[in-house]
Parts: C-alpha cells; structure tokens; sequence
C-alpha cells in the first residue's frame, strides 16, 4: 500500500511510525523531516502548497493520502486530491471550516443545538474593546482562523482581554474575535474517526496547553499529553458520542458537508455535562504521541476504509497501558527561539522499555566534531523548530507511565531545554 503522508511534525512522525506497523506499507512524506526520512521516501514541498502536492500525488498515485496538519486541509488539498479520483483521510476544505473557522463552528453549534458556551462575534476590534469593557470576566477571547494553538487567551480581568486583542491586532486569523463565556471544569480531548456516516471511537487524551506547570503561561501547539484520560468514563463517553459526535457528524452531512477524517473535540467537563470548546478537523499534536504506541491494531487499513466509505468494515485495537508524552521545547518558545543547539541522548532514552521520541522541531545537519584527536564532519540532531521532541512512554498504570517518560527526558539533552514537569499530574489526582 502507497501511502503520501502531509506534514513535518511530531504528530506526522507517530502517525508515520504506526502506518509503518504494517509491512505492506510504503510511505512518502511531504515535506518530511530527517526523522521521517527513516520511515519512507520525503519530497520537500510546503504543506501550503496545494498545487505542488497535488502534482506529487498525480505522479505518485498514492493508495491512500493521510493529512496531518490543518494548514492544506483548510486550503482544499483534499478537494484537489479527490478530483485526480485519489482516496484521501481528511476532511473537505468546506467540513474542515469547523477548525478554520471559530465564528463558522460556534454557528454551527448553535444551529444543531450542541452543547457549547454563550459567545459574540465582532468584526471591529474596537467594537470587541467596547464590549470588553463592562464584560463579566474571566472570559476567552478568540481568534476566528487558524493560529497554530496560539489564538486563545482566557482573560481574567479587563487589562488581560486588552493584552489579547492588541496582541491579536498583528494576527491574519483574527479578522474576526469572539468572545466567548468562560467555561470551567476539567479539560478533555475526545476522537472518532468517520467516513461521514460510520463512526470509530478512539481513546481519549489530555492536552496541557499552556508553557509553563500549573497550567501558566501563553499557550503554546502544547507541551505533553496523555491518554486515556481517566475522566473519561464509559458513562460519559456515552454522552459524548451521542450528545455531540454523532450529532456533528449528522449534522455536516445534512448540510452537504459530510466530513471525512479525524474528528478531533475539546471538550469541557463539569458537573452539568461536557461542552464544546472547540472542534479540531485533524489529529491533534501533541495527543498523537500520547495515543499512537497504544494503537495495536492496523492504523493503516482503517485510514484507508474511511476514505473509501467503508469504516464499518474496519476496527482498531488498543493497549489499554496509559501512554505518556512530555514535549521538550526550544528556548523562548512559544515566542522567537533558538535552534542549531545539537541533542545529545535519545538512543538511551529509547532504549528504555516502552520509551520512544517523536521528533518535530529536528534536522541533521554536518557539525565539524573532534574524535580521536582529529577534525570530522558528522551529521549530527539539531534543534530547528520551538516544540523540539515528543518524548513517551508505555506504563503498566499512569504513575509508572509518568515516571518512565520523565526518566527518558533526563536522559536528553539540548541547549535551552525546556518542559513542563507535571504532565499527567491531573489524571494521578483524579
């Protein structure tokens, strides 16, 4: 089986290393990284460049094309793909506006009465800062479009919501701010996988958001997960299934939009229920880390189903050990950060019994090393993005999977090294 994996990150290295379970598979990633370069073929076209991958995808004749990132879904690489008569696992660029789009998935909540919190939309900053100013705080101020995690800020007070928006002012995603009652409870990520009528639950997980422990700080694409959440019981997974899965699911095909991919919702859990945060139309990162050494089953052949309008025929098994991934960042992320420091330690910590490191902000570049008193050049792991590894680790329950994870992150070292200490800390205390 062909596959033509979309992306570069952590996320696409772990969608890669389970795809790759199955030995039937060859993989081609597009534009890849060197660590996705020892999984398959990589072709270095931007994930923004619909018309490029779309010529590679003609050329290649991929059996199944699997997107990662948000970015080409948003821009119709799957519509493109789809016209070449290509199957393809993620969502229409239309069904994918309930990601790109906040205004469009709070409007489409509101019109399928699903649960979600109370919110206003302004397309004027200085109509925002008029309402902002006798608003009820805390409230969440959002971002419209797209912003890489970034374009959320929970505002306490009324000098924090106008942080945001003047930090919002240089944003192109936020033509258009909502602000939106502020929701409190316990954080969640649930997935299903559809074809647009068939739908496959796969476990839950738990993203930590924020830079720094204690959930403080800016927010960042997300600094470590775990799965399952314990949270998520089979009573309220019930729910979930079908007071707000089902219902979207229903809800984007009645409209013409049937969505297939992953469906990706944040949820909110309190006593009265959970509610939508927001809605993701594709994996989530770094909840991809967390949930794929746990995937047993043939990840590659289900893909394949639910492009092809057949996920009734498929299923997936799990592990049902806790996975736990920390993420190690660069310096100054999530602002400007360094790269090129060199990342020494990773063939010790994956030789850890159910350790392994997904890599997203990495490169092999030639370092001139001294060995035996002379000059070499050496291809050597470099930093080259802000969120830098994916380190996770299989345990027998929560605790030892925390334990494990952060026992490989010692084991890892890089100049300006940074994570947060207390991934999974939440789920220990539930």
């Amino acid at each position: 089986m062909r596959i033509l994996l979309i992306g570069s990150g952590g996320r696409e290295h772990a969608l890669a290393w389970a795809l790759r379970k199955n030995p039937k598979v060859a993989l081609m990633s597009a534009p890849g990284s060197s660590a996705l370069a020892s999984l398959g073929e990589v072709k270095p076209i931007a994930v923004d460049d619909v018309d490029g991958l779309t010529n590679l995808a003609k050329e290649m004749q991929p059996d199944l094309t699997v997107i990662g990132p948000e970015l080409p879904l948003a821009l119709g690489l799957t519509d493109s793909l789809k016209s070449l008569g290509l199957s393809v696992f993620g969502p229409s660029a239309e069904a994918a506006k309930i990601e790109g789009s906040k205004v469009f998935a709070k409007d489409f909540m509101v019109r399928h009465n699903l649960p979600t919190a109370s919110y206003a939309v302004f397309y004027d900053p200085a109509e925002a800062k008029h309402y902002l100013k006798d608003a009820s705080y805390p409230v969440v101020v959002k971002a419209d479009g797209l912003a890489s995690g970034k374009g959320v800020f929970v505002c306490g007070h009324h000098n924090q919501a106008m942080a945001a928006l003047a930090e919002m002012a240089s944003m192109e995603a936020a033509s258009r701010i909502i602000v939106e009652e502020y929701l409190a409870g316990e954080e969640v990520s649930y997935f299903a996988i559809t074809d647009g009528s068939s739908i496959l639950p796969i476990p839950s997980a738990q993203d930590h958001k924020t830079i720094f422990d204690n959930d403080r700080g800016p927010n960042t694409g997300g600094m470590g997960a775990y799965s399952p959440a314990p949270l998520v019981t089979p009573k309220l997974e019930e729910i979930i299934m079908e007071t707000i899965i089902r219902p979207t699911v229903e809800g984007l095909a009645a409209e013409g939009t049937p969505y297939c991919g992953l469906l990706y919702a944040g949820l909110m859990v309190s006593l009265s229920g959970p509610k939508i945060l927001e809605f993701n139309a594709r994996f989530g990162d770094p909840e991809t880390q967390a949930l794929m050494p746990r995937c047993k089953g043939d990840l590659a052949e289900t893909l394949l189903a639910a492009a092809n309008g057949v996920l009734h025929e498929a299923n997936l098994a799990w592990d049902e050990r806790p996975c736990v991934c920390v993420v190690m960042s660069s310096k100054g992320y999530p602002g400007p950060y360094e790269t090129g420091q060199v990342i020494t330690g990773l063939d010790k910590a994956e030789a850890r019994d159910g350790v392994k490191v997904f890599q997203a902000g990495t490169t092999c570049e030639p370092r001139k090393i001294v060995q035996d008193g002379q000059e070499i050049w050496s291809e050597t792991l470099q930093t080259n993005g802000g969120r830098v590894l994916g380190v996770t680790a299989l345990g027998d329950d929560l605790e030892s999977a925390v334990t494990k994870a952060y026992e490989a992150v010692g084991d890892i070292s890089f100049e300006g090294a940074h994570y947060r200490r207390d991934i999974g800390a939440k789920a220990l205390h539930f």
